[in-house]
């Protein structure tokens, strides 16, 4: 046998390794993250995962279920920019000293980085030039976008973020994308060719979503009970809600209904002032960041769900997390109409006009008042992540990404 065999079948029997590295949500509570790690750990890789801490992932190190977790502290929350500026620096740095661990412990061969921000890079760009490691870029959020909803404008920074995305794209050996808009930002603005960019869709997974029995006492004595989950911020359009709340009690006069927003972010106390002042206290029950328990039992409690996303060019490119999961529980769904929002949910949901709110709050009442169609919408939503949407269906595209990876 040559040395270039044995070499060659050395490689073969190692099992490769990589490191994902997250700064959005702490793992396993970012569920694209942690579905495609076990995914990558059932097919045969060896997998870290640094991430920052939160509510209910604290501790600095756990191994789930054979993938090693890291989880870094972020006591930074941002606000404004030059508070986003902080956070990111800081994670980065973490982030840096985090992955010198693991790399003379467990060790990787692939730098698995999931935006935002895309600074990630850097730290790939370290291993890769220095000791030959692969970098994967999974597009998870449109920098760019984000900074435009969240700031109202472009300018110096916007073009800042345009060149640190084409960085990431330019150091990546293959690209994920959650859609095909991303795909298409990737080899238009990212000048990725377009055999190494792989469309991975946030798929529910059914293992873990499951329906409980109800539990009325999340109605607050009302007959009809309305649920969002996600995160808390300004593009994600929960002021938008509460003005549809506001429609559908004070000008449509409807008491009837009860609306739980569940989940955490920078804007949760802003938002619960607002509803204070609204005066829709009684009608609307924040609960903050809650556990799968809590989060399953007040989704098969409720009668819709919905995603008042702002529309902007962000949101309207973007597959939300939630919507999937709205129709896997059989949810009928009302949102604005963005463009990956219809290719998501099709039948499953309602269109409010963008970004009418009043019309927002009719298509809630509207549902309300038919069950029938209610009905309809949720087993046509359910049958279509079961048969086409669920990660059941997307995880042979990630290990196909990472077989291409290593060709």
């Amino acid at each position: 046998m040559t040395l270039a065999s044995v070499v060659e079948a050395t490689r073969s029997v190692r099992r490769r390794r990589i490191l994902i590295i997250v700064e959005n949500l702490p793992v396993p509570f970012d569920r694209r993250v942690w579905a495609e790690a076990q995914s990558l750990h059932r097919a045969g890789y060896e997998v870290s995962v640094i991430c920052p801490r939160g509510p209910f992932a604290e501790t600095p190190f756990e191994s789930i279920d054979g993938i090693d977790v890291y989880r870094h502290p972020l006591p930074i929350e941002a606000k404004g920019k030059l508070g986003y500026l902080a956070e990111y620096s800081s994670a980065l740095w973490w982030e840096f000293a985090y992955s010198l661990n693991v790399f003379w412990g467990r060790g990787f061969d692939v730098i698995h980085a999931c935006n935002p921000p895309d600074l990630i890079f850097l730290v790939g760009a370290f291993y890769k030039y220095l000791f030959g490691k692969k970098f994967v870029f999974d597009h998870h959020d449109l920098n760019p976008e984000l900074f435009e909803a969240k700031f109202g404008h472009r300018g110096l920074m916007w073009k800042a973020l345009v060149f640190l995305e084409r960085l990431t794209f330019g150091l990546a050996d293959i690209s994920i994308a959650t859609n095909r808009s991303y795909a298409n930002v990737a080899v238009q603005r990212g000048k990725m060719e377009p055999d190494r960019v792989f469309v991975v869709r946030s798929g529910p997974n059914l293992a873990r979503v499951r329906e409980l029995a109800p539990d009325n006492t999340w109605r607050n004595g009302r007959p009809h009970l309305v649920a969002y989950v996600g995160v808390i911020g300004e593009q994600e359009g929960i002021d938008l809600l509460l003005e549809a709340v506001r429609h559908i009690t004070s000008t449509c006069q409807r008491t009837d209904i009860q609306f739980v927003i569940m989940g955490a972010g920078p804007s949760l106390e802003q938002l619960k002032e607002t509803c204070v002042r609204m005066r829709l206290s009684e009608f609307v029950t924040f609960t903050g960041r809650v556990d799968d328990t809590t989060l399953f039992k007040v989704l098969s409690t409720a009668d819709v769900c919905v995603n008042p996303d702002r529309p902007n060019a962000m949101n309207d490119m973007s597959t939300m997390n939630k919507i999937m999961e709205y129709m896997a529980l059989g949810k009928p769904i009302v949102q604005f109409d963005l463009v990956e929002g219809r290719v998501s949910a099709q039948s499953a949901s309602l269109y409010a006009r963008n970004p009418d709110t009043a019309d927002f709050g009719d298509k809630i009442l509207e549902l309300i008042d038919d069950p029938d169609r209610r009905r309809e919408m949720g087993m046509y939503g359910r049958k279509r992540v079961r048969d086409e949407l669920s990660w059941e269906h997307e995880e042979p595209k990630l290990i196909a990404a990472y077989d291409a990876l290593f060709k």
